[in-house]
């Protein structure tokens, strides 16, 4: 029987705590926010006394600084500089190991012949990296999926999982996660996912989402809707009760007040043939003066995905591996290819990423590539801002200053 996403509950903030632990007792480990190091960040959890209740943030562009809340509001904050990006498809992963084992061995798929033909047999790989087999991976329960990230896993499982040749690990390590989203009831300064249609409210690709609510009276509680019917099972399991009408308008205005309240914008209206039509802009130049080719914006991205492998050996030569990592079409050798790189110039970089983000993107996945997450204004360090950039953009070909 298919699930009623149309019924909503109410649960107090207390079940949250009920929740992490029926979610450990079913074996899940439990992945959310929690503050780290000056800002939230992604993290195990072992309780729900680690969720940041009463910590805010302030964003601007190249700006990112935790607050004290008036309230005790576990959610109220913008996106960190994780997304679940770090889960699904990790920074590094080894992709294989050989030891020298000094017998002949049949040729494993990949190997370098170099490697076989010394005596190197492949060994079983690990998930992750740290000793644990396939078998052993952890199955998680994502707590605290925002919106414009639920969109960006939407677009991994497209990029990655989806077409004639799948990554069989990020598969795999999908395969299995529970995700709670919590919709956003206050957005950054730095976030627009309302113009890129991703949010701030959940439509689809959770078992569980959450509207978090705090009453002028100190009152706490979570409007629950179910999206899967494993979920509903797992709503009987805290202390809830039907939500009456006056809790589900107040849920569904406090997400529409945060779409109204958006700390950016971004004109979508034509802005595929924008990009194609802007290749030869200068202003990609005045975007180079500033730029530092520093990568962060594509690494805290929640969408970008390229990779490059990289084969490392011990002092001895005993041992070898080849690890995947996530490369940036800012770094120079992104685009070499015998006689030198491609793209060279800081200019021409940047307009890679922005016109593959917002333009190509489309070609190639049936969509953007922008969720609107604001996280590579708040973590350039010069502060470059892609609606901006895009503004600029429109401006010229309009003739307005």
């Amino acid at each position: 029987m298919a699930p009623d996403t149309t019924t909503t509950s109410v649960i107090d903030v207390s079940a949250l705590g009920i929740l992490v632990t029926t979610l450990q007792r079913r074996g899940f480990t439990v992945i959310g926010p929690t503050v780290r190091d000056g800002a939230i960040v992604l993290a195990e959890l072992t309780s729900a006394d680690e969720l940041p209740f009463g910590t805010g943030v302030r964003l601007d562009g190249g700006r990112y600084r935790l607050r004290a809340r008036d309230d005790r509001a576990a959610f109220g904050h913008a996106a960190g500089p994780q997304s679940w990006k770090t889960y699904l498809h990790p920074a590094r992963e080894r992709l294989w190991s050989a030891p020298r084992d000094g017998s002949a061995a049949p040729e494993p798929s990949g190997t370098p012949r170099s490697m076989v033909s010394t005596g190197a047999s492949t060994e079983p790989e690990t998930y992750p990296a740290s000793g644990m087999s396939t078998e052993q991976r952890p199955r998680y329960a994502f707590l605290g999926v925002r919106p414009c990230d639920l969109r960006a896993i939407g677009i991994l499982d497209r990029v990655l999982a989806g077409g004639a040749h799948p990554d069989a690990a990020y598969q795999t390590r999908r395969d299995g996660i529970l995700v709670i989203a919590v919709e956003c009831t206050e957005p950054g300064e730095t976030c627009f996912c309302t113009s890129m249609g991703a949010g701030p409210g959940a439509d689809d690709g959770f078992d569980l989402a959450l509207t978090e609510l705090i009453d002028d009276d100190g009152g706490h509680h979570f409007t629950v809707r179910i999206g899967t019917e494993a979920d509903a099972d797992l709503l009987r399991d805290l202390p809830h009760e039907c939500a009456d009408a006056a809790t589900r308008e107040r849920s569904a205005q406090a997400v529409a007040d945060a779409a109204n309240n958006m700390g950016r914008t971004m004109e979508t209206a034509g802005l595929r043939e924008l990009m194609v039509r802007n290749r030869n802009s200068t202003h990609w130049d005045d975007v180079a003066s500033r730029c530092l080719t520093c990568g962060n914006c594509t690494m805290v991205c929640p969408t970008c995905f390229c990779t490059t492998t990289e084969d490392v050996t011990d002092l001895t030569g005993e041992h070898a591996e080849r690890w995947r990592r996530w490369d940036s079409c800012f770094d120079l050798d992104f685009s070499y290819i015998h006689g030198g790189s491609v793209r060279t110039s800081t200019a021409s970089r940047y307009r890679q990423w922005a016109t593959h983000k917002l333009s190509t993107w489309h070609d190639q996945f049936g969509s953007s590539g922008c969720v609107g997450c604001g996280r590579c204004i708040a973590w350039c360090p010069v502060g470059i801002d892609l609606t901006a950039e895009v503004a600029a953009l429109r401006a010229a070909e309009e003739g307005s200053p």
